[in-house]
């Protein structure tokens, strides 16, 4: 698998050669550095450490001080392992755009999901609520519904949808089509959305 760490800067729309308005996200993916490489013989499997964005040394562990030192790279936000990579670099070498993508490849987005905070069932799970809002519900439209079963076996069984902390979770999404590609300027053109705020970490993979 190769890939690169970026962040997501927004959205925005190209025309593509048709002459149809396709909806982008924009992905700031500036060089990432090798911080690792593992082999088969060290650690068992065989991977690409990299890293994107750099930290300031107040804010790193010793112990990741010198993870970072032993790289010659300086202290990273962000440090994403790439398994089976077949990118030929060392620590301390740069992975650029280029490296890995062009444009038409198709690619997957791994990222973390906008937080909604505690929602209800219509929200979180598409319920329609209690009844289709007719009669005589009152107060009561949103709500879940029954959930109990009878008196065997007399609890809630484990997997009900209910409401509940929505959003903030691991997504991938597969099967993007890179668009544009801009080297000087490190930015790439993912078409469709990507998990995540503005401003997030995105993983972009092959």
């Amino acid at each position: 698998m190769n890939g690169l760490i970026g962040r997501k800067l927004g959205m925005t729309s190209v025309f593509d050669e048709k002459g149809n308005q396709v909806a982008c996200t924009i992905i700031d993916a500036a060089p990432n550095v090798v911080t690792q490489v593992k082999s088969e013989d060290s650690d068992g499997y065989n991977a690409l450490q990299i890293g994107y964005g750099d930290k300031t040394d107040k804010r790193v562990s010793k112990a990741m001080a010198g993870h970072f030192a032993k790289s010659g790279s300086s202290p990273k936000r962000k440090l994403v392992e790439l398994r089976n990579s077949t990118l030929d670099k060392k620590a301390g070498d740069s992975v650029s755009i280029d490296d890995v993508f062009a444009e038409g490849d198709t690619v997957h987005a791994i990222g973390i999901s906008k937080g909604k905070g505690f929602q209800g069932v219509v929200k979180r799970w598409g319920f329609r609520g209690v009844g289709d809002a007719t009669h005589g519900q009152h107060n009561r439209l949103r709500a879940p519904g029954s959930v109990g079963a009878a008196s065997t076996p007399s609890k809630v069984i484990k997997g009900m949808k209910m409401g509940g902390r929505t959003g903030g979770k691991r997504i991938k999404t597969k099967n993007l089509k890179v668009v544009r590609i801009f080297s000087e300027k490190n930015l790439m053109l993912v078409k469709g959305a990507i998990p995540g705020h503005k401003g997030s970490f995105v993983i972009i993979e092959k």
